[in-house]
């Protein structure tokens, strides 16, 4: 599948039908997501780091490629990879990496190591740099921490919009403010004018709902790989009692 192809999936979406993209962490969680019938897919790089054996932010870079590759072969779906900052690769180097993996989009944020928000122009120049050395091979998602950053701004929705126009300005092709709540989403998508990914948690909106609201495409984070994992540990409690 191709960039092209991922793209399409975002385009022209009906209110109310964002597109629903679930994170695999391994080539299993992978095959059942495709089986269940959804049309692409995006890796979190925390669920991968847990499935590792790393902390969130501690994977060497060539295990997190590595593992976006055995995900890329296990589906025929279009896969997006979350590459945290990019790893301090330049942007030609980063894109080279990505397409060797077989995965057709990336997800690259806008925070430094230190949990601080980078400058958005910087962020922005290096966005049209990926762009620029992808051509369109890849679908870029532009994800944005003003809700989460250490230094988080007094007004997260203001700084989102203006950095989400800046990056989709650069050549992303969907902005993503990670953990907005989902009543500033109408705000947000009306202000950066771009399909607007949005992050699915526990006791949120619908995801027809989010898209009502202005959502393009939701994603989870490594959210299913918790639930995963608390089904686990019931299944651990009832092996101990058996």
């Amino acid at each position: 599948m191709t960039a092209g192809a991922l793209r399409a999936l975002h385009r022209d979406r009906a209110e109310g039908d964002p597109l629903v993209v679930p994170g695999p962490w391994d080539a299993a969680s992978a095959r059942v997501f495709e089986e269940a019938g959804f049309a692409t897919l995006a890796t979190p790089s925390a669920g991968i780091a847990a499935a590792l054996g790393y902390a969130d932010g501690q994977t060497p870079p060539g295990e997190m490629f590595a593992a976006v590759a055995r995900i890329v072969r296990a589906v025929s779906v279009p896969v997006s990879a979350d590459l945290e900052d990019g790893y301090g690769l330049s942007p030609r180097e980063l894109v080279a990496r990505v397409l060797e993996t077989g995965a057709v989009g990336v997800n690259l944020e806008d925070s430094d190591r230190s949990g601080g928000l980078g400058d958005p122009r910087a962020q922005a120049d290096r966005l049209a740099q990926v762009r620029e050395a992808a051509g369109g091979e890849l679908f870029v998602n532009a994800r944005t921490d003003t809700y989460v950053a250490a230094s988080a701004p007094g007004d997260p929705a203001a700084a989102a919009i203006e950095r989400g126009r800046l990056y989709a300005a650069a050549g992303a092709d969907c902005v993503y403010p990670i953990a907005a709540p989902a009543s500033d989403l109408p705000r947000l998508s009306a202000g950066i004018g771009a399909p607007l990914n949005f992050l699915s948690r526990p006791g949120g909106p619908s995801a027809a709902e989010a898209g009502r609201l202005g959502a393009t495409r939701i994603t989870f984070g490594h959210g299913l790989l918790l639930r995963t994992l608390h089904g686990v540990a019931d299944l651990a409690r009832e092996l101990r009692t058996a």
